[in-house]
């Protein structure tokens, strides 16, 4: 049931992927968690999804995690006379909000917030970066520009304006309604996007009130400057490289990339990889040597998961996308080099006014499986932080997480290591030490005569009370409890 690898798959569905025999085919390939992508399809697509599933999730025994995808703001320009129009380097264009079919010359961009923002020398992106303006001069309903790389603009093409902070909420009204319907659902985690700042991901916390978790998506500049606040107060966090290279310079995106996993790992928070892993899988069976080498980068990275967009979703091989990530995955981890170079990139944790119990044995967790080489850990937990924790410090052994909650263990399918299961809690120390070393026994990741590590709080029953962290053999207490 449970995975031989430490890092997850995180695979978008889509037309290509809908049905309850793909989507268990996929599942079956490797993936642990499905995207929904609220940018498409209906409502009435998603639940026949997310039933789908809960249906495979059955059949295969092991809890699958949901993320949905918001939208966000989608800044573009409005309609022009002839549905597109030449703009020339060196030209000027206008910028104001007159829905008046635009032109060469001017063209609507209906987003006051936008000229509340600008600043003359600031830079306007149409179209995925394609075409590039600077403004000149601006006003609350206006702006100047000249067209600094020209092209072909057409009706309602996005804009990016990179550098500069948008006064505006990451939820519109249709992501509102969206969040609502998931939540409806039983999605097991929220990806925000258009995150700005740490009021972002609280103002999306308020509205989710404890029914799934908060991914944060960093695809702004902005965001990148206000990294370590926003990794606070996210549940876990999303290097969305597809925006920051139209925002920022391609080259800058790998830097910021290792910047941000190291920020997620040092916090102990899930980060996601996304965006053109493997995208010549959309229309081929096989991927290229350079997409080969970045899915095996982040890895080596210590990402907790790597993600699919249209490779799975629209794709023509979806399945064999699946099937190829996860065994780049495989390779990465039998190589030495891999274990060697989280130890390298590991942060220890260091004593502070918010550091608890539970940090400390999860730190003591790392160091006891390097020196005993245990077989397994058990974590008990009923919030998940404690799982969490234990992924944070990437030990050698897999940790097979143990919760009373159903939602728990589908959050958990994204962390780093983690093979979490529902599982009836033990109200005794005996009991819980027992109950540990059976699963790991029954579930493949110990034999008789391994060590396996406990990690749990007692008395039990209570979340955040992690205090316990005991070595045993898996026959000696099975012995025992007989």
């Amino acid at each position: 049931m449970l995975r031989q690898r430490r890092s997850r798959i995180l695979a978008t569905l889509g037309p290509s992927s809908s049905s309850f025999e793909r989507i268990r085919a996929l599942a079956e390939a490797g993936a642990d968690v499905f995207r929904l992508n609220f940018s498409h399809g209906s409502h009435a697509d998603h639940a026949a999804r997310y039933g789908a599933i809960r249906e495979v999730e059955r059949a295969l025994g092991r809890p699958i995690g949901v993320l949905m995808d918001l939208q966000g703001p989608k800044l573009r320009v409005g309609r022009l006379a002839d549905g597109k129009a030449w703009l020339e380097a060196g030209g000027r264009l206008r910028l104001d909000l007159d829905p008046a079919a635009g032109s060469a010359a001017r063209v609507q961009l209906p987003h006051p917030e936008i000229f509340a923002a600008l600043r003359p020398g600031a830079e306007l992106l149409l179209d995925d970066g394609k075409l590039r303006l600077r403004v000149d001069a601006c006003g609350v309903e206006h702006a100047e520009t000249t067209v600094l790389v020209g092209g072909m603009l057409s009706d309602r093409k996005g804009v990016n304006v990179p550098g500069v902070l948008l006064p505006i909420s990451p939820l519109t009204a249709k992501d509102r309604s969206d969040l609502a319907f998931g939540l409806e659902l039983g999605v097991d985690w929220v990806a925000l996007s258009f995150v700005q700042r740490a009021d972002d991901v609280r103002e999306a916390r308020a509205l989710v009130d404890g029914r799934a978790w908060i991914m944060a998506k960093l695809e702004k500049p902005a965001a990148i400057e206000m990294l370590d606040e926003i990794v606070a107060v996210a549940d876990g966090v999303m290097v969305a490289r597809g925006d920051l290279g139209v925002e920022l310079p391609p080259q800058q995106v790998p830097v910021l990339q290792r910047r941000i996993v190291h920020a997620a790992r040092a916090a102990g928070r899930p980060v996601v990889v996304a965006t053109q892993m493997l995208e010549s899988m959309i229309a081929a069976p096989v991927p290229t040597r350079a997409e080969v080498s970045d899915v095996a980068s982040a890895i080596y990275e210590g990402a907790d998961a790597v993600m699919l967009s249209a490779e799975s979703a629209s794709g023509q091989y979806p399945v064999e996308a699946v099937a190829v990530m996860d065994s780049v995955i495989g390779e990465v981890e039998r190589d030495p080099g891999w274990r060697a170079g989280l130890d390298a990139s590991h942060v220890p944790r260091d004593s502070a006014a918010d550091a608890s119990t539970a940090d400390a044995i999860c730190c003591a967790l790392r160091r006891v499986a390097t020196v005993l080489a245990p077989a397994a850990t058990v974590t008990y937990t009923r919030s998940g932080a404690t799982s969490l924790r234990a992924s944070r410090e990437r030990p050698a052994t897999p940790i097979l997480a143990l919760t009373p909650h159903a939602a728990i263990a589908r959050r958990l399918t994204l962390a780093w290591g983690v093979h979490p299961l529902p599982f009836e809690e033990a109200r005794t120390l005996g009991g819980m030490v027992a109950d540990g070393a059976a699963a790991a026994l029954r579930h493949g990741l110990a034999g008789e005569g391994d060590q396996v590590v406990v990690v749990a709080g007692f008395p039990s029953g209570q979340a955040g009370a992690t205090n316990l962290l005991h070595v045993v053999r898996v026959r000696d207490v099975l012995a025992e409890a007989q």
